[in-house]
């Protein structure tokens, strides 16, 4: 692959925090059908005066949902490559625990899309020796999206040493996007993310979800890495998931082919990564506060499984699905 997807795995791997990243889980009653429900966070402030308080007032990073035509063969394909289990979510459906979060997966009929041209780009696993963690993942016949790169100096340190930091992309069987890159840590880590307004999307994620942004006060200005833009970029944490944001432009010219006629992200739904989930301790009044904040509510409360599973969604910037979902992930 170009440059340019090597430059933006380097720069996700620089300020990727190694955490685990969420299991995905259908977003739809269909989910739990053909097995996926998202998820949710609550805000104690939206707890009417006149209810108890919930005391679990927090967001929770819950799932990555993806869209796959074989719900068991991606199964053994990331517990095989990554650090990662297979495990039944909620004890209702297989799926992927990493660490902390869930990998959830709905049944699709035909390929889901796979074009870059959403706010969703990829998700990543960190590797301790990275040079050693591609030459294996080779010998078991894993396919790569972009070869093993080093972008130690995409910090903009012109002197830094050389093969401090790798990355490469690896394909899933359904195109989905996973980076490896260098870290102090093998597991689930990071999310990565594109926006018309990467500064702004880092501060409505603080506002909605709670996420501690890593640079208070981020440059808007323009900055770009071998002839691609990486700037205004934004990096928050929502839990041990590291969400790092980088500027549209970088999309628009590096997957030019699949921007052609196309000016703006368009919705995650139908993509490979369909959405995310986070969760919430109490969805009915958690929902509400959102709304009430201003939060774009897109789909109301549902309940399946009997009850054991209650989700709504709600719209972020550049049209990312939010699946919130009422209980923390857990793996049972």
């Amino acid at each position: 692959m170009s440059n340019h997807i090597k430059t933006f795995l380097v720069i996700a791997s620089f300020i990727f925090v190694g955490l685990t990243v969420p299991a995905l889980i259908a977003g739809r009653v269909s989910a739990i059908r053909d097995q996926n429900p998202p998820v949710a966070n609550q805000n104690p402030a939206a707890q009417p005066a006149t209810q108890p308080a919930v005391q679990d007032d927090e967001k929770h990073f819950h799932h990555v949902h993806l869209n796959v035509m074989d719900p068991k063969a991606s199964i053994d394909f990331y517990t095989s490559k990554f650090d990662s289990e297979k495990a039944r979510f909620e004890g209702l459906v297989d799926a992927v625990w990493a660490q902390k979060s869930w990998l959830l997966f709905s049944k699709v009929n035909q390929a889901p899309v796979s074009d870059l041209n959403s706010a969703i780009w990829h998700i990543g696993w960190g590797a301790e020796d990275m040079k050693a963690t591609y030459e294996k993942q080779l010998a078991m016949g894993t396919k790569f999206f972009e070869p093993l790169t080093d972008i130690s100096d995409i910090g903009g340190n012109a002197n830094a040493r050389p093969g401090s930091f790798y990355y490469a992309y690896v394909e899933s069987p359904d195109k989905a996007l996973i980076e490896l890159n260098t870290a102090a840590h093998h597991n689930f880590g990071h999310l990565h993310l594109f926006s018309a307004d990467p500064v702004g999307a880092a501060e409505w994620y603080e506002k909605y979800l709670g996420a501690k942004r890593r640079n208070r006060n981020p440059s808007r200005e323009p900055r770009f890495y071998r002839g691609h833009q990486i700037g205004p970029s934004a990096s928050f944490m929502l839990d041990n998931v590291n969400i790092i944001i980088f500027p549209v432009e970088y999309a628009k010219k590096a997957y030019a082919d699949q921007w052609k006629g196309k000016t703006e992200l368009e919705s995650t739904k139908g993509h490979s990564i369909d959405h995310i989930g986070v969760s919430m301790a109490n969805l009915e009044q958690g929902l509400e506060k959102l709304r009430k904040d201003g939060a774009k509510v897109t789909d109301e409360i549902k309940s399946i499984a009997g009850g054991k599973i209650k989700y709504a969604f709600i719209e972020g910037p550049d049209k990312i699905r939010i699946e919130v979902i009422e209980g923390h992930p857990k793996k049972i």
